[in-house]
């Protein structure tokens, strides 16, 4: 049976190695991969703990099969959001791959599109994968024209 659950600090290491698992099937470097899983889980840790990082995970008989992460962030009044100085924004969507094609991921989509609208958010934003593209747009999301670059660190280039 499955369920669908806030996540918790307890979901700590579990979001990681959805993380993680999601850039290795997006088809990012192991070393990139590595190198960010330490700094991302110290960054989650405390964001976990006060609720700045919340989602929700989808159970299936007691074990996790997929969790989404959001965020609420500020940001200026903006054309789309032109009274509101925040947006939303959704990470770490991720599905086990037994478990996908059977609406998990819209199901947390859902979910996380309502809970954002009760936060009184009026836009959010994400970053697709290509296998994720398709859900987003069937769910009404759009493409936009952000664009990004790595910028120099102790005056090395990135």
């Amino acid at each position: 049976m499955r369920s669908l659950r806030p996540v918790s600090p307890t979901d700590l290491t579990l979001i990681c190695r959805h993380r993680e698992a999601m850039f290795r099937e997006a088809g990012w470097d192991m070393m990139a991969i590595a190198t960010m899983a330490v700094p991302f889980r110290e960054w989650l840790a405390p964001r976990l703990a006060d609720g700045r990082y919340f989602g929700f995970m989808v159970d299936d008989e007691g074990r996790a099969i997929g969790g989404i992460g959001l965020l609420e962030l500020t940001w200026p009044p903006h054309p789309s959001h032109p009274h509101d100085d925040r947006r939303g924004y959704v990470l770490n969507l991720y599905v086990e791959p037994p478990h996908r094609g059977k609406g998990v991921a819209r199901s947390l989509m859902m979910e996380s599109q309502a809970e954002l609208t009760r936060r009184g958010l009026s836009y959010a934003v994400l970053h697709a994968t290509a296998n994720g593209r398709k859900l987003y747009e069937k769910l009404g999301w759009a493409s936009t024209s952000e664009m990004a670059t790595p910028l120099a660190f102790d005056g090395m280039p990135a």
